[in-house]
């Protein structure tokens, strides 16, 4: 039975793109959530008032790929150490965030974030929140598999190839087809 996991970690494209080929994924849908404003837009969302955060919400298989397993990818690709920025990209939309289902999803990100801090993978400690999910609401239909569908457009180039990329490096044994 498939389950879901809701991450925020900058741009949805970027997260989207790499979940994407991820084997045991079944589906990514970009989108908004942890805000106050019912079915806000892109346009709203970018203000930074509506209190959401551009989100992936992950459908997968946990017989192939685990809770765990996504959220090691998660602390990866994007720098949980910066407060509601992703390099250029800067507000509360950009904030890292895991969106949890379930008690034991809370649990695990709470452990992995505990484990990686004390670790000192990073050097700063993390600042990725761990809430629960209230709602999501998908992403107007542009946004969806950007990348596939804009691979020469600058910041996909620029932005988001380095993390898949990354991925393909880090995680080969997860991904769909090598590469």
């Amino acid at each position: 039975m498939s389950e879901q996991a809701t991450l925020a970690g900058g741009c949805f494209w970027c997260l989207e793109a790499v979940y994407l080929n991820v084997r045991g994924v079944e589906k990514v849908e970009s989108g908004y959530a942890g805000g106050e404003v019912a079915n806000p837009t892109y346009e709203a969302v970018c203000t930074g008032r509506t209190g959401h955060a551009e989100v992936v919400q992950v459908t997968y298989d946990p017989q192939v790929i685990s809770y765990r397993e996504l959220l090691e990818i998660f602390f990866t690709i994007h720098d949980p150490t910066t407060l509601n920025r992703q390099g250029a990209d800067s507000g509360t939309q950009y904030r890292s965030a895991i969106f949890y289902h379930s008690p034991a999803q809370k649990t695990e990100a709470e452990q992995m974030i505990a484990t990686l801090d004390r670790e000192k993978v990073y050097d700063s400690a993390i600042v990725t929140q761990v809430v629960p999910l209230d709602r999501f609401y998908p992403a107007e239909e542009y946004h969806r598999d950007y990348y596939r569908r804009n691979p020469g457009q600058g910041y996909c180039r620029a932005v988001i190839a380095p993390k898949v990329s990354k991925l393909r490096k880090q995680w080969e044994k997860k991904l769909k087809t090598a590469s």
